[in-house]
């Protein structure tokens, strides 16, 4: 594999980081596999090369993700505020992963704003932030900010000792983040990078089965009523929309977590292009979060910036939107149908 980073960066990376002693790391809201296994791993690698290192996340993550290796040790803003404010405060670098701004923090973000200690973003989303950081590594094409992480730590010579837990929080971030390998994951780089984790021991199939393969009978029992009562079908716009209350979720006894995947659902009927799924937020009332999926080159990315206050991947985005699910829907039709045009192309 070609160098990620120029000699002179590597070189002012490292300095960076063997400079710091107190490092605190940091993902984005709703945190993903990619999130916490990015986090998870930097952090091992950190600790073996005698930096202290905290993960922290600004709120609550799947219920589907708890195995993880030192996801037990995370420190959820909401739970924590006081001790994650120390720490912070304490930090003399901040390693902002799987994301390019601070305002995909949350309330955390305002915090780390107002604090002096230099910021590294090691992210693959479009147009990072990057006057709010000292160094910042962003690779859009790579799958996932897991990716971008086994390439810098490469670089500078930390996964010749990769411990078998450090793959497996690596493997998972990019397992997550391309739906088991299943779309954004054709680059041949990324399957040299998956050879080298598998040989320290990890077991594939069963990380496979951890995530995608543990579902509770009312996570399919709701996945049942959503297809059948909840689906809407926009054939004209090859798109499919929907919509879950806290009122089913209550009624499926859904946890959190339980939910992830269904925006995928839509995309197996044929001659789909598009998949949005709206849900309310289960501690924010008044918030609508919405998932969206595509195929082929249709820009989820774009949408979600223009309509939904969010943003993501090509394939693969996410947004909020403040107001009733009803409002929400309207606003996911309007969507649609300013995209027409490129959701009616084949």
């Amino acid at each position: 594999m070609k160098n990620l980073l120029t000699d002179i960066e590597c070189q002012t990376l490292a300095r960076t980081i063997e400079a710091a002693h107190k490092i605190v790391l940091v993902c984005h809201i709703n945190p993903d596999g990619d999130a916490l296994g990015a986090m998870t791993a930097m952090q091992s690698m950190l600790q073996r090369h005698g930096h202290e290192a905290v993960c922290v996340a600004p709120d609550r993550w799947p219920d589907n993700l708890n195995w993880m290796p030192g996801v037990a040790d995370v420190l959820q803003y909401l739970r924590h505020e006081k001790e994650v404010e120390e720490r912070i405060s304490d930090a003399d670098l901040i390693v902002m992963l799987d994301h390019g701004k601070l305002d995909r923090e949350g309330e955390l973000g305002h915090l780390i704003a107002t604090l002096p200690a230099p910021r590294i973003i090691i992210d693959h989303h479009p147009e990072p932030d990057t006057p709010c950081a000292v160094f910042t590594v962003c690779q859009p094409k790579f799958c996932a900010a897991s990716e971008v992480l086994y390439r810098v730590a490469d670089q500078l010579g930390w996964t010749n000792g990769l411990i078998t837990e450090e793959a497996v929080s690596l493997y998972t971030g990019m397992m997550t983040d391309t739906g088991g390998f299943t779309f954004n994951s054709s680059r041949p780089e990324l399957f040299h990078i998956i050879a080298h984790l598998l040989e320290t021991g990890i077991d594939k199939d069963r990380l496979y089965r951890n995530v995608y393969y543990t579902a509770t009978p009312d996570r399919y029992r709701m996945l049942g009523y959503l297809l059948y009562a909840k689906m809407e079908l926009l054939r004209d716009y090859h798109t499919s929309i929907m919509s879950l209350t806290n009122e089913e979720r209550r009624r499926f006894n859904i946890r959190s977590g339980e939910t992830d995947g269904f925006v995928n659902e839509p995309l197996c009927i044929e001659g789909m292009r598009l998949s949005i799924f709206l849900r309310e937020d289960t501690e924010k009332k008044g918030v609508i979060r919405l998932s969206l999926r595509s195929v082929d080159d249709f820009p989820c990315n774009e949408m979600a910036a223009e309509f939904f206050n969010g943003g993501g991947h090509l394939n693969a985005s996410g947004g909020r939107l403040y107001c009733t699910m009803d409002e929400a829907i309207e606003q996911a039709k309007q969507a649609v149908r300013k995209y027409a045009g490129k959701l009616k192309q084949k």
